[in-house]
């Protein structure tokens, strides 16, 4: 068992000022990579909405999530462990898991059989969207 990426915030309030705290960044990303396609002013503007810096922002937060990788009996010992729920993603006939589960919700889990970077990559995906959607 180990753990990819470092943030695992503590409580609402440290998820939501870590992800306001990307904004910035978010910004800087979009506006370098469309200098490196030659965007120009026009298309820039046109183009570069609030939903890409957006999408950009989500990108850098889930990316910083920490995740924990285990087989499927590492996953239940922690399960019978922890006192939240898990939503899991995939299918029960696979050996690995990979999860993420902050202190104050509940957690998320995707099951995989040797794509472990396509699974956490997968699982941070999910975690924007039924863990922090609401808190950020």
């Amino acid at each position: 068992m180990h753990t990819v990426g470092w943030f695992l915030p503590e409580s609402e309030q440290a998820a939501s000022e870590r992800y306001e705290a990307l904004a910035s960044t978010a910004q800087l990303v979009v506006r370098e990579s469309t200098r490196a396609m030659d965007f120009g002013r026009e298309e820039y503007e046109e183009r570069v909405t609030g939903d890409v810096v957006g999408t950009a922002r989500d990108v850098l937060f889930a990316e910083q999530l920490q995740v924990t990788v285990g087989t499927r009996e590492e996953f239940e010992e922690h399960r019978a462990d922890s006192d939240g729920e898990y939503q899991v993603f995939g299918s029960e006939n696979v050996d690995n898991v990979v999860w993420h589960a902050p202190p104050f919700a509940d957690g998320v889990a995707a099951t995989f059989h040797g794509e472990e970077e396509a699974a956490v990559g997968t699982l941070r995906r999910q975690a924007m969207g039924h863990v922090y959607e609401d808190v950020v």
